[in-house]
């Protein structure tokens, strides 16, 4: 496949299930654990290979909150955000949905406007410079409980940074019911943010049902479990809600067993939207670059289908339409020159 390789390398994408501290590359990971010297993350980029393998989902989240404790002022937080999206523009990312947890840095002591002004520096930043464009999710860490839900949509309603698109709810799943995070998703809901929950990653398909009917999900993060209901399926497709789907990191953290046996053949037969996407890219040994890779092997995709696979992003994306409409034509552009 070199020439595939070669064409997803230059292909305009658009990446909607991407986490802020997750997508730190061993380079800054090494550096931020560096000038905190009492935390147990390696400093040396090749060690923290053995660090970020997994096993499990459990062990992951450990593994992601000690990263996670790296990030302790504003500073952190800018270099941290501009890194990402360089690392996206060497992929030719041109638009980015960043799920950001800001709880994670204001329990932790990093005032919630300075955390607020950091990111959007950066984001202003990176599309000046970079021409990658970044929004963000405001996600609620599931396993915090009700404080962090309320302090997210709290900076989230009060703040509201421009950048800012939509709320979600990452973090463990199991022992975490999606339900009880209801009245804070009403609330961003109402004020105008997109519902983004993660859900069905490593539970079942009830927990998509509740994300769908309790949080009024829009996309789907992950979704992993939606092929063991036929008519869970069937309502994806309907009502065409999008599924963020992330290969590699659904192998890494266990939720998948083996790549061959990923549900994303299921989800694209039965009509589902389904976008590709990396997660929690360095950690996971990945990039989207990667993940498009992986898409092309198992849903035997061309360039014709890598552009139509690219395109699903830029539907399920909450770009408005005549942006929308410009990244679409980049990417047909694009792959129109390719095949002549």
């Amino acid at each position: 496949m070199p020439d595939l390789h070669t064409f997803i390398a230059g292909l305009p994408k658009a990446e909607l299930h991407v986490h802020h501290v997750g997508s730190a590359s061993p380079r800054i990971v090494a550096e931020l654990a560096a000038r905190h010297p009492d935390s147990k993350v390696p400093t040396d980029p090749e060690a923290l290979v053995d660090y970020f393998t997994f096993r499990d989902f459990a062990h992951f989240i450990e593994v992601y909150l000690s990263v996670v404790d790296l990030i302790r002022d504003a500073e952190d937080v800018r270099l941290l955000t501009y890194e990402v999206a360089r690392d996206m523009a060497r992929q030719s990312i041109r638009y980015a949905e960043l799920t950001v947890t800001p709880f994670s840095s204001t329990r932790r002591g990093i005032p919630d406007v300075a955390f607020v002004e950091a990111i959007e520096d950066a984001r202003r930043a990176a599309e000046a410079e970079l021409g990658v464009v970044l929004r963000w999710c405001f996600d609620i860490p599931g396993e915090a409980g009700p404080d962090s839900a309320e302090e997210t949509t709290r900076i989230a309603l009060d703040l509201r940074p421009e950048g800012l698109v939509s709320f979600g709810l990452g973090g463990p799943e199991a022992g975490v019911p999606r339900p009880q995070f209801k009245p804070y998703f009403d609330r961003a809901i109402a004020a105008g943010l997109h519902s983004v929950p993660h859900a069905g990653e490593v539970t079942g398909p009830q927990t998509i049902w509740d994300a769908l009917t309790e949080l009024r999900a829009e996309r789907i993060g992950h979704g992993t479990s939606a092929t063991r209901d036929p008519r869970l399926l069937e309502h994806l497709a309907e009502h065409r809600i999008p599924l963020e789907v992330c290969p590699t990191s659904n192998i890494a953290t266990r939720a998948v067993a083996h790549l061959d046996e990923h549900p994303v053949r299921e989800m694209v037969a039965a009509g589902v939207l389904v976008t590709i996407n990396s997660d929690d890219p360095p950690m996971f040994g990945t990039d989207l670059n990667t993940e498009y890779g992986v898409a092309a092997r198992l849903l035997d995709l061309d360039e014709t289908g890598l552009a139509e696979l690219a395109k699903n992003a830029v539907e399920a994306s909450f770009l408005d339409q005549p942006a929308k409409a410009k990244l679409a034509a980049e990417i047909d552009g694009y792959t129109a020159a390719w095949l002549q």
